[in-house]
């Protein structure tokens, strides 16, 4: 009997489906609307409205809220691509982006081989240890990291190289190894760069190296012991099993990586405010100045919308060429 009313509402359900204007595909597109919406809600409204304000001539809040604002169409673009300050804040922005992604993909796919290696104690332990930088807020760690590279001859750094300083001139180690203490690494263009890198490494790596870790477990312990039998040593091993198996993750995370670092604001912004005299103001800090500093609010849009068009087209290029949409549409 319950085989019997079990069928019957197979049969209604049936009937139903068939009476109403939906195919299969349709359902599933009514299934995905709800998100659409949200995700027009959330992401592409405030885009669009962004735009529109990047074509007007609004000098603060206000202007806009109110309704003062005028179309002026393209003209804060014009403006834009004709001030050095913006294309010196993008040249700096993509040579942050790219040494530091650099830098974090070298110390992450590192760090993951220590914590992966089966003769390493305690990697339990010391994969949580890896971890901690993300317990904390990142103004947090932001304006540890400025103390430490404070210009002040008791910053952190500072202190370190004067130690060494006093080592290399106890064993009479030649003038050439010492520093001039104190080093003014907020105070200096590429001192105050390096200071912007480190930073942003100690960030992000902890996402990396959780990544590469997942993905070094994923490799097959067989492959490396046929690897040995052949007689190819660790080097070897690593190029031809290893990294073709965490290539794609590793690819993964710096996408994202890279992604936030062009997008970085409290970095620059807590340790000088993008100086010295603006030299290391990144695109989000230069478009923040123009806003809050200058009440540029139109040109301040344009700034971002420009950032957002970059972001995306490297997004869009660094998916479709990197192989990770591979399969993505295929039924």
């Amino acid at each position: 009997m319950a085989s019997s009313q079990l069928d019957a509402g197979r049969d209604g359900l049936s009937r139903l489906r068939s009476a109403l204007p939906f195919t299969g595909r349709d359902w599933g597109l009514l299934l995905v609307i709800p998100g659409v919406v949200l995700f027009s809600s959330f992401m592409l409204y405030p885009i669009v409205y962004l735009f529109y304000i990047s074509l007007t001539d609004a000098t603060f809040a206000g202007s806009v809220i109110g309704g003062g604002a005028e179309l002026i169409g393209l003209e804060n673009y014009v403006q834009l691509f004709g001030d050095p300050q913006f294309w010196t804040s993008m040249s700096t922005t993509w040579l942050f982006v790219a040494v530091s992604l650099v830098v974090k993909v070298f110390v992450a796919v590192g760090i993951a081989l220590l914590l992966n290696h089966a003769r390493v104690v305690g990697k339990r332990y010391m994969r949580a240890a890896v971890i901690v930088p993300l317990g904390f807020p990142g103004i947090f760690t932001i304006t540890v990291w400025r103390g430490m590279f404070s210009d002040a001859r008791f910053g952190v750094f500072n202190t370190l190289l004067g130690r060494y300083n006093d080592v290399m001139s106890s064993l009479s180690a030649p003038q050439a190894l010492l520093f001039d203490v104190p080093i003014g690494f907020l105070s200096g263009r590429w001192e105050a760069f390096f200071a912007y890198v480190t930073t942003e490494v100690w960030l992000a790596y902890p996402f990396m190296v959780i990544i590469i870790v997942s993905a070094l477990q994923d490799v097959p312990r067989s492959l490396h012991e046929a690897a040995m039998v052949d007689g190819a040593g660790w080097l070897q091993r690593f190029r031809t099993v290893t990294l073709p198996a965490i290539k794609g993750p590793v690819l993964f995370a710096s996408i994202l990586t890279a992604a936030t670092s062009f997008q970085q604001f409290l970095i620059p912004w807590v340790f000088n405010q993008g100086g010295p005299a603006r030299q290391n103001e990144l695109i989000i800090v230069y478009g923040y100045r123009e806003a809050i500093s200058f009440n540029e609010f139109g040109l301040s849009a344009a700034i971002l919308i420009v950032a957002i068009a970059f972001v995306g087209l490297f997004m869009l290029v660094a998916v479709r060429y990197g192989g990770l949409a591979e399969g993505v549409g295929e039924e």
